[in-house]
């Protein structure tokens, strides 16, 4: 219900990310002005907003996190963290502009234009920047209504995680392609997928790196699970992608030679198949798509795999556009309907916007492991 009594601030605080000339990024805690709504907007005051991979790009780049260094307490803490060279090369598009932070979150709306008062007092999810911010104005069809009983952290990864997972499975079937493969399984995206496809009946093959990796794959039921640090892990790939029939991955990792392995476990299950022999290996179309940086190292291609095969990117915003709106609305549905079990989020740790400049919150986070997971609580602390 909203709060009779609330009274809309004229400013609150938002994080900010600044390529300074001198070669640092800034991190800092900014006063942004909030302007009375327009008819179709809404204000959220935003109650939660996850911590996910694109995040960190956009907060820290590719500044080194084992230099960063803090001043002052709450609001005006500033952390200041030195870029190397090679890196303030990469980001230069970004020097002297200050970068707002945050690609989605969940919130209660605070305030309507007179087109929008039926959102008023609704706990929202919303997706687009500045998220680790205390209120954000958007327009009202910008905001997915979360049901009665969902909570702000519940909702707050309704996008980037969802959206992705269930893209994966939207581009396996638009490629003609009938199974999968997905590295990094066991992260919250991996756990996602893997209920879509229990649900959906799709095959799905999971790399994860750690026999406890594994572990929390086994708990939710997966079936194919092949560990990367195993001495027969591309013994088990093989296996797992020839009674899948996956013809299609995703892979989170980027750099070295996962990509060429999965390649050519793909060839060597369609060889299996094969009635002759043909130099130019099998005709079937193997296609792996990288959509993530775990590993910032070259992608190493070992022409093992034939010649019908394609590697490229894959990114969440593209899909969505190729997509169209009325599919994406379906997709969204889905989300909401079943928000608290195959599209629950789990975190590990919850921060506020203060905390989330410490360098040793930085440093954990830019970890990137497998199992933690950050939330960010701006308006609740």
């Amino acid at each position: 219900m909203a709060d009779e009594n609330f009274r809309l601030p004229a400013s609150g605080l938002q994080l900010r990310s600044l390529l300074t000339a001198g070669g640092d990024l800034e991190l800092s805690l900014e006063p942004k002005e909030i302007d009375a709504p327009a008819p179709h907007e809404v204000v959220v005051r935003v109650e939660a907003a996850p911590v996910n991979p694109s995040d960190l790009g956009l907060l820290l780049g590719a500044a080194d996190i084992s230099s960063a260094r803090t001043t002052g307490e709450g609001a005006s803490r500033l952390t200041t963290i030195a870029v190397p060279d090679t890196g303030r090369r990469a980001m230069a598009g970004r020097l002297g502009v200050p970068m707002a932070v945050g690609t989605e979150g969940a919130g209660t709306v605070v305030a309507t234009g007179d087109q929008a008062k039926g959102f008023l007092g609704k706990t929202v999810a919303l997706a687009g920047s500045g998220l680790y911010g205390e209120y954000r104005s958007v327009p009202a069809a910008a905001c997915l209504v979360l049901p009665d009983g969902v909570s702000a952290s519940e909702g707050a990864s309704c996008f980037v995680n969802p959206l992705t997972a269930l893209g994966m499975v939207e581009t396996m079937h638009k490629e003609g392609h009938t199974a999968l493969v997905h590295t990094a399984a066991a992260s919250n995206l991996g756990q996602m997928l893997n209920k879509i496809c229990q649900k959906d009946g799709v095959g799905l093959v999971n790399i994860v790196r750690s026999p406890a990796q594994a572990d929390i794959l086994k708990k939710i039921g997966a079936r194919h699970i092949c560990d990367s640090s195993k001495e027969d892990f591309v013994a088990v790939l093989t296996e797992a992608v020839a009674e899948t029939g996956a013809t299609i991955a995703f892979d989170a990792i980027g750099g070295g030679r996962l990509v060429s392995k999965i390649l050519g476990a793909m060839e060597a299950a369609a060889v299996r198949r094969m009635s002759a022999y043909s130099g130019y290996g099998s005709n079937v179309h193997k296609q792996v798509y990288i959509y993530g940086a775990l590993d910032n190292a070259p992608t190493e291609l070992i022409r093992s795999f034939g010649f019908a095969w394609s590697v490229g990117g894959w990114l969440l915003t593209p899909f969505v556009q190729k997509t169209g709106p009325a599919r994406i609305a379906e997709l969204r549905a889905r989300v909401v309907s079943e928000i608290k079990t195959t599209f629950a989020s789990h975190y590990t740790n919850s921060v506020s916007l203060s905390d989330l400049l410490r360098p040793d919150i930085l440093e954990s986070m830019g970890r990137k492991a497998t199992g933690e997971k950050f939330l960010v609580t701006p308006a609740l602390s």
